[in-house]
């Protein structure tokens, strides 16, 4: 970092002069206030024509203009700096200054110079421990203005302060748009939870145990379960494609859809069939979302339609074995005449369907390798012959193990529906 001048080389009025622009400069966090307060302090400090402050641009590693001032105080339309001398000082990141810019020897001189007849320039860096956040920029064309050491001394000083108030009121910018953000996303993430069934539809015969857990705020799974006319009821199992607040929304969409086309009266392969068309008529943010979307029946009958998801895990107490359901279908949102099926399956008492997203069988634990389908049938088999909550936290906890502390790179949801009989 170049260091300033020693403070004993200034004057009283320097020093005095110094002490009120840094507090003009410090007076307000807001960015753009920040700004003209420096632009302002460097103008009366140094009485010179014109100034400009210049900041780099990180994304493009370039230095823009955000201010351009005149003697008046008005700000400047038409830029026309030395960017010989400014690119000198980014290159060597030392203050500069020439009381004869039209013959000095040190730099040719650029049209800006020789057009506007430009007589004396200072520019310096402005310096945030050892990087280079901008540069600050005066010059004059008048015959009488010139610069000594003590100006380009004084204004090194005050671009090294000017950058440290430029930072802090960048950096509360940032914190208060993280801020906000931070704010919209726990409201979206409130909104999502709001949205899930608070309990399980109460049915003779069943029982339901889900369960939902958001690698961000807001996730892409989501989970449902409604009652339907003649004790009949619903579940649903999905994942949206993409992730965070977008996700979230889509999800909120399916799911009305879904329970709107239930409700109505459609089979469950036409409540999956008529969403698919809605969503492709009225999305077009690219995003899909798989459904596993199942109705049980009193008796232990159920109907399922896969449209591309995981397929649930099906287990059967009296031979004490797993299946995974078919396959079938695509995900919704993707192509239209999507090809569902109905699958029929009679259950008896004791059997379980586990339905869950991929972020369960896509848990890595520290060697990256994957929790897996066939893990989830030993532990199912391990636990089976419990209540539908234990078999979901036997689960949980052989997942967690499994992880070893690896934090889930997914949302995690899971949904066991048990019939009793």
């Amino acid at each position: 970092m170049t260091e300033g001048p020693a403070p004993e080389k200034f004057s009283p009025e320097h020093l005095l002069t110094l002490y009120e622009i840094s507090g003009l400069m410090n007076s307000s966090l807001e960015f753009e206030e920040a700004l003209d307060n420096v632009m302002d302090a460097v103008m009366e400090v140094t009485k010179a024509q014109r100034g400009f402050l210049m900041l780099s641009d990180e994304e493009t590693n370039k230095f823009r203009v955000l201010v351009a001032r005149g003697i008046d105080g008005k700000t400047l339309e038409e830029e026309g700096y030395s960017k010989t001398i400014v690119g000198q000082v980014v290159q060597t990141r030392q203050p500069l200054l020439t009381n004869n810019a039209q013959f000095d020897t040190r730099f040719e001189a650029g049209q800006s110079i020789i057009m506007r007849g430009l007589r004396a320039i200072l520019c310096a860096p402005m310096m945030v421990q050892d990087r280079l956040i901008g540069v600050i920029y005066v010059d004059t064309s008048m015959r009488s203005g010139t610069f000594n050491d003590a100006d380009r001394d004084l204004l090194s000083l005050v671009a090294g302060q000017a950058g440290r108030a430029l930072e802090n009121a960048r950096l509360y910018r940032v914190a208060v748009e993280k801020g906000r953000l931070e704010r919209e996303l726990q409201m979206a993430s409130e909104i999502q939870r709001s949205l899930l069934p608070q309990q399980m539809p109460a049915v003779s015969g069943y029982e339901i145990v889900p369960y939902w857990q958001a690698a961000r705020q807001v996730a892409g799974d989501f989970y449902d379960a409604f009652t339907l006319p003649n004790n009949t009821f619903g579940v649903v199992m999905a994942d949206v494609s993409d992730k965070g607040a977008p996700a979230a929304l889509f999800m909120a969409v399916a799911r009305t859809l879904i329970r709107s086309n239930a409700h109505a009266g459609s089979t469950p392969i036409d409540t999956i069939a008529q969403t698919n068309d809605l969503i492709l008529e009225d999305a077009d943010s690219g995003m899909f979302v798989t459904v596993y979307y199942s109705v049980f029946e009193p008796d232990g009958n159920s109907v399922h339609v896969n449209a591309g998801h995981n397929p649930p895990l099906l287990y059967r107490h009296a031979s004490k074995s797993c299946e995974y359901l078919p396959i079938g279908g695509r995900a919704l949102g993707w192509f239209p005449d999507n090809p569902l099926q109905e699958i029929h399956v009679e259950m008896q008492p004791g059997d379980l369907i586990v339905y869950y997203t991929d972020g369960l069988t896509e848990a890595e634990n520290p060697q990256g390798e994957y929790y897996g389908e066939e893990r989830l049938v030993h532990a199912v088999l391990k636990v089976a012959g419990h209540s539908a909550q234990e078999v979901r936290d036997f689960i949980l906890q052989d997942v967690e193990a499994f992880c070893a502390g690896q934090p889930p790179f997914d949302d995690l949801t899971m949904m066991v529906v048990r019939y009793t009989g």
